[in-house]
């Protein structure tokens, strides 16, 4: 593992999510966006898996993306525009996202295969924002975190993960300045007329 991940990242895992029950459904409502938030000190990942207790875990529909991963950075850079609405501080767990992370750019490991102290993950497609955010984080979080709202990830190891220092591997370059930048995809139809 350590040779086809050849970049190191000292990184900080700031929250850990594992959710036993799906806590958005339908349309967004207020009531339930203030619902139980299912922070963790320690997080359990299993092979093929997911997160012990979590709601996708086992789930086969959910089998490459049983993790998710966000930088904190774009969740302070969507705090400074709330600010100016006059939001308070933003939980980064509403997001429910497994990991958060600082010091990390997320989005750039779509994709990709990396580790987070050992635990080999498969970088997968962007875990897009939906409209409950505008609800549990703050108006325009759903808009705000567009591009930047983390990614889904398969695991491909067991381990555990803990809150605090971590070590990130990756297999490509990651800077650090672009955690929480967003990352807008390509149109296709853009993309098709220029002959790919």
């Amino acid at each position: 593992m350590g040779e086809e991940l050849g970049y190191r990242y000292d990184v900080e895992v700031v929250d850990l999510l594992a959710s036993p029950a799906h806590r958005w459904d339908g349309r967004p409502d207020a009531a339930l966006a203030d619902g139980a938030v299912d922070r963790r000190d320690r997080l359990e990942v299993r092979a093929g898996h997911g997160i012990v207790g979590d709601r996708y875990a086992g789930r086969l529909a959910h089998r490459d993306a049983s993790v998710t991963v966000i930088a904190v950075e774009a969740l302070e850079a969507l705090e400074a525009l709330a600010g100016e609405l006059g939001s308070g501080p933003l939980d980064p767990l509403a997001t429910r996202r497994n990991v958060v992370l600082r010091g990390a750019e997320v989005e750039a490991l779509r994709g990709q295969p990396f580790s987070l102290d050992g635990v080999l993950l498969a970088g997968g497609r962007p875990a897009n924002p939906c409209a409950w955010l505008d609800l549990a984080l703050a108006p325009g979080a759903h808009r705000g975190l567009r591009g930047r709202a983390g990614i889904r990830c398969a695991a491909r190891s067991d381990g555990v993960l803990v809150l605090g220092p971590a070590v990130l591997r990756s297999a490509v370059p990651l800077d650090r300045a672009r955690a929480g930048v967003a990352v807008r995809p390509v149109n296709s139809t853009a993309r098709d007329r220029r002959g790919r």
